[in-house]
């Protein structure tokens, strides 16, 4: 199972999302000191009804809490938008229930 796989199970069985989206963005930093040990670089969207009332900052700790298992081995960042359905008008093509 690639980490890309991993990130998108742990975090499916975390929140059960609407929306999930896991990208994969280390190419973008080769050479990055954090990524020399061979962790990655991730971009996650996600649509849940668990983050329904909670500030960006407690929604970024229960991400992190979920892939806890994985980082900081195999994953040395990420970039996370975190919204409860109906919350976010833009961007236009985030998924919006």
């Amino acid at each position: 199972m690639t980490r890309q796989a991993r990130i998108e199970a742990l975090l499916a069985d975390a929140f059960t999302p609407l929306h999930l989206e896991v990208v994969d963005d280390s190419h973008l930093h080769a050479g990055h000191v954090g990524a020399q040990d061979g962790a990655g670089h991730f971009r996650v969207r996600i649509l849940s009804e668990r983050f329904r009332g909670l500030p960006v900052l407690a929604r970024h700790r229960l991400v992190y809490e979920a892939l806890r298992s994985m980082i900081p081995t195999e994953v040395h960042a990420l970039n996370i938008e975190a919204d409860a359905p109906g919350e976010r008008a833009s961007p236009p093509d985030f998924i919006d229930t």
